[in-house]
């Protein structure tokens, strides 16, 4: 709904209560300081978004396996901030590294992995690097053609991408 400053009081409630109800460093922690992540990002604040971002990665590195999915997610989303500010080597870096990590965690035609495709040609699209940003739109297609139903949106958005 866009109504950022209530998501963001809500879940800055959520992380209080959590640090009076949970152990330092519960893997509950870096699921609020992602969603906190996720409405600074929305809000242009950048920064803010990073910092959130990251301490959920540092909470993730004690509390999870180095290759579990919320690994990937928060590289995606450090690097979906990177891209927003244009900071492109960085984003691309990052979502390099989610891909990785979804290779090794999710079955080979898992949506996700469209997902990463399509954010490294997004990039790689900015970039000015057409032809590898369409090689990329089309293995993300591929994926999503065999994972989703024929009318999903994600497809329409392949389709944009291509």
């Amino acid at each position: 709904m866009s109504e950022y400053s209530k998501a963001l009081s809500s879940y800055e409630r959520s992380l209080e209560i959590r640090k009076t109800a949970l152990p330092p460093n519960h893997p509950d922690f870096a699921q609020s300081h992602n969603n906190i992540g996720s409405v600074y990002n929305n809000m242009g604040e950048y920064s803010k978004a990073l910092s959130s971002y990251e301490r959920s990665l540092e909470i993730q590195k004690i509390t999870l396996s180095p290759n579990h999915p919320d690994f990937a997610q928060s590289h995606n989303n450090i690097g979906l901030v990177y891209n927003n500010m244009g900071e492109y080597s960085k984003a691309l870096s990052l979502y390099e590294r989610s891909l990785e990590i979804q290779k090794i965690a999710l079955p080979p035609n898992h949506p996700d992995l469209a997902t990463s495709y399509s954010n490294i040609g997004i990039v790689y699209d900015k970039m000015g690097e057409y032809s590898k940003a369409l090689s990329l739109y089309e293995r993300a297609f591929d994926i999503d053609k065999k994972a989703l139903p024929p009318n999903h949106p994600d497809l329409a958005s392949d389709y944009n991408n291509i």
